[in-house]
């Protein structure tokens, strides 16, 4: 594809995380609105071809865990499309360990999920900031967790990163605005990949939940895409769990 310049009226939008689950949806849906796509995943070209072709996006591949890698990414669209409007952080690690196994949690898991889901997000916002200023309407969304708002989720150390990864939005919404705003959601079970095998808390949630279901893809996406639109809204963090943190 032929990209264009920041003489483009499309917004440019990149998706880290976004060969699956709620980054690909995501970003179908902004392609559904025109925006000139970036997607970015650990996957080989190969591996989200079908996605880039159905998008008509471009895809860079990028190791988010090389501490060089968001700022080489971000460098990778400034060289492509010469501006950066929209980031959607839909990357991130998890440990499936018991909350009451503490034995269990080592420092490299500590330094595996703070990392992925703390660190560099907070990267890769450093690196895009001077574009998102530029574009005077720049957004970051941030895909968190309900377990960083209420008692859950597959470890402790998800549950605090996701916790201090929309604290970290609020406290950027804070500081980056009014050029650019910050944001976060923090999605309940919502049927991914990563919870393919979580069919009693599926269960659960059908069964409990107001909503009376899990989540999916696009509701999770419908939501990060209104918080690209809302031009008054910054530094919140959205729950979307159908309802089950309601139920006590």
């Amino acid at each position: 594809m032929t990209h264009q310049t920041d003489s483009s009226p499309s917004p440019v939008s990149l998706v880290v995380g976004g060969t699956s689950g709620i980054g690909a949806e995501t970003a179908r849906l902004l392609a559904g609105r025109g925006h000139q796509l970036v997607i970015s995943g650990s996957r080989s070209p190969q591996d989200a071809a079908a996605l880039v072709k159905e998008l008509d996006a471009a895809y860079l591949r990028a190791d988010m865990r090389d501490p060089a890698g968001p700022a080489r990414l971000i460098g990778q669209v400034r060289e492509s499309f010469g501006r950066l409007d929209n980031v959607v952080y839909s990357a991130g690690a998890t440990a499936r360990i018991p909350h009451p196994d503490i034995d269990a949690v080592t420092d490299e898991v500590w330094d595996l999920i703070l990392g992925m889901n703390v660190v560099t997000p907070w990267r890769l916002i450093q690196a895009a900031a001077p574009l998102l200023k530029a574009s005077g309407r720049g957004t970051v969304t941030a895909v968190g967790a309900l377990a960083g708002v209420d008692v859950g989720g597959s470890s402790i150390p998800y549950a605090v990163s996701k916790a201090a990864l929309h604290h970290m939005c609020k406290l950027l919404g804070a500081v980056l605005g009014p050029e650019t705003r910050i944001n976060a959601v923090a999605p309940g079970l919502i049927t991914t990949p990563w919870t393919a095998g979580f069919d009693t808390l599926r269960a659960y949630v059908a069964d409990k939940a107001p909503l009376h279901r899990s989540g999916t893809p696009q509701d999770v996406a419908d939501v990060i895409v209104g918080l690209i639109d809302y031009q008054y809204v910054t530094g919140q963090t959205v729950v979307i769990d159908g309802g089950l943190s309601l139920i006590v």
